[in-house]
């Protein structure tokens, strides 16, 4: 499976690797939903695109797609995601794909995946440092479930939003106080639809 020089269709906000998992789901113009990992080639450009994330939180190596049973769990993972940030945000979108899991089975999911904890790394005259054990899929997939379940436990809970201008189906942690929109273009595209609407209304008989 050759991937070189593909780029993912997700939007990549910057946000925490959970919301930018959950933000793999988008919408075209139309308000039809696109997932960019409907297919392994799909997930593997997605993971390659997010690669220096992993580095970040410390992951010993880079995710790759490994497997049907990988990019299966990371699907999950995003659905579980999605419908637990739904829940927590009283988000009043309807769901973007069909079979959305049940509240109970989310957070399931979250639970049965979330297998990463970080290990302590202190060679002798080296600064203190922390990894992640594993690799591939699986080791991808375990990290972002276990920064899922710090998400909705920890403050960015609170912080956390869907974007609600139109066509939208991104979730953002909201971290100022003036913003409403999951990025620019969405802030860009409801002031163009209130403009349309102020002078596009119809008379009052």
């Amino acid at each position: 499976m050759t991937t070189e020089g593909v780029a993912t269709t997700a939007v990549l906000l910057g946000e925490p690797l959970p919301v930018e998992l959950m933000n793999t789901v988008t919408m075209d113009r139309a308000g039809r939903a696109q997932d960019a990992l409907d297919s392994d080639s799909g997930a593997a450009v997605w993971l390659r695109a997010v690669a220096g994330r992993f580095a970040e939180a410390g992951m010993e190596s880079g995710p790759s797609v490994e497997g049907e049973q990988g990019v299966a769990e990371l699907r999950a993972l995003r659905d579980a995601l999605r419908m637990l940030a739904s829940a927590a945000t009283g988000d009043p979108r309807p769901p973007a794909l069909p079979g959305e899991p049940a509240r109970p089975a989310a957070i399931g999911t979250l639970n049965a995946l979330a297998r990463a904890w970080p290990e302590l790394v202190w060679d002798e005259g080296e600064s203190p440092s922390r990894v992640y054990r594993g690799s591939g899929t699986e080791g991808a997939v375990r990290l972002i479930a276990h920064q899922g379940v710090q998400l909705f436990t920890g403050p960015d809970r609170e912080r956390l939003r869907p974007c609600l201008a139109p066509n939208c189906a991104l979730f953002f942690v909201r971290n100022h106080a003036r913003r409403e929109w999951c990025s620019p273009v969405c802030g860009n595209r409801v002031r163009v639809a209130r403009h349309y609407r102020r002078h596009h209304a119809s008379p009052e008989s």
